[in-house]
């Protein structure tokens, strides 16, 4: 590849008399002159190609620009032709060639990764007027960010100089910089654009209806912008399993408020009635007259009695019902020796009792 736009910059530099040759001597050698040496390749880190970078033992010539550089990063090539005409047009003459046919020319270049760059403009506006920490923004910039690259002398780190953010537009104005080597002002990089908060959210697959389980195929994480899920946003782990409490709609951001406990009580299903009290455990069929989650209290149709209880949700179609436990008269007597310690009764009520109270008499009997 040929160098772009390597111009003679003769036409800019032959007005000054320089006419000096690049032949030098060679002190407490009894003046023994040392001629120039053609180089085969060249590395340059400014925007011009001198006498010096071409050849050794330029003399008082090196500094003379006959070239402009290549474009940074890259390499270009010139013949050996070009380059002998170029130096006798400044009175560089008697170079040895070593049989070159070409010289390869690179200018170095640092370059900086767009995703670094974005990185960095992230890092900047991190807590940044009510933004929070930087893994969670979403930055849009108004042009694409791509790789850059810089003059080889902007060996310094980049950092942030100046960085702006608007909380009501969401825009962005983050100048970064980097310091060089020469004493010229550090390079400035500016990027504007919008920013958003964004937090992780259970998002639905597809529509839920009222009282719903949520399944592990129903839920999927998604990153969503804060303004829109709310500060109570549900987590995938937090949302599968429950209940939804309303209609929610495929690819909804699901929030703590819209899930609740799974009901294990429906209306109208057929439940297990549980009378538990010291010594006694009685279970009895029902009928749930409304639903609820564990912990609920419900009301609940005794089918033998015909009777309406409440009791509290234990478990997937049972409800515990709280019975006192029935109190001996103080001066009963027992025909138990005084080691001996009555065992608990557990009894299931038959088909054929009425009353779970009167069961309850009937097991106390028993027991003096």
């Amino acid at each position: 590849m040929m160098l772009r736009s390597l111009l003679l910059a003769t036409a800019l530099l032959a007005a000054s008399p320089i006419a000096t040759s690049a032949q030098t001597l060679t002190p407490n050698r009894n003046d023994i002159i040392v001629a120039p040496v053609l180089r085969a390749s060249v590395n340059v880190s400014g925007d011009v190609v001198r006498v010096g970078d071409l050849i050794d033992n330029a003399g008082a010539s090196a500094q003379i620009a006959i070239y402009r550089a290549p474009d940074l990063g890259t390499t270009g090539t010139l013949t050996v032709t070009q380059v002998l005409t170029a130096l006798r047009a400044h009175q560089v003459i008697g170079v040895d060639t070593r049989d070159l046919r070409e010289i390869t020319v690179t200018r170095l270049a640092r370059t900086l990764d767009g995703r670094e760059l974005e990185l960095q403009v992230t890092r900047a506006l991190e807590h940044k007027n009510g933004l929070g920490d930087a893994a969670n923004l979403a930055l849009t910039f108004d042009r694409e960010v791509q790789d850059l690259r810089l003059d080889a002398s902007n060996t310094g780190v980049m950092q942030p100089f100046a960085a702006r953010f608007d909380a009501r537009t969401g825009r962005f104005d983050v100048t970064l910089e980097i310091a060089n080597d020469s004493s010229a002002a550090p390079t400035r990089l500016r990027f504007t654009g919008t920013a958003i908060e964004t937090v992780e959210a259970a998002i639905l697959t597809r529509t839920v209806e009222r009282n719903e389980v949520l399944k592990s195929s129903d839920v999927v994480v998604e990153r969503r912008p804060k303004s829109e899920v709310g500060s109570d946003a549900a987590g995938r782990d937090r949302a599968v399993g429950m209940q939804a409490r309303r209609q929610l709609r495929s690819g909804q951001a699901l929030r703590v408020a819209d899930l609740a406990k799974p009901d294990l009580v429906q209306r109208d299903q057929a439940v297990t009635l549980v009378y538990e009290s010291a010594g006694l455990y009685l279970t009895i069929r029902g009928k749930a007259l409304e639903g609820g989650t564990e912990g609920d209290v419900v009301n609940v149709l005794n089918l033998q009695s015909k009777r309406t209880v409440s009791g509290v949700v234990v478990g997937r179609g049972q409800v515990a019902v709280s019975v006192p436990a029935p109190r001996l008269p103080a001066d009963t007597t027992s025909s138990l020796g005084p080691a001996e310690v009555a065992a608990p009764v557990s009894v299931a009520v038959n088909n054929h009792a009425q009353e779970i109270p009167q069961a309850v008499s009937q097991v106390a009997t028993k027991a003096e």
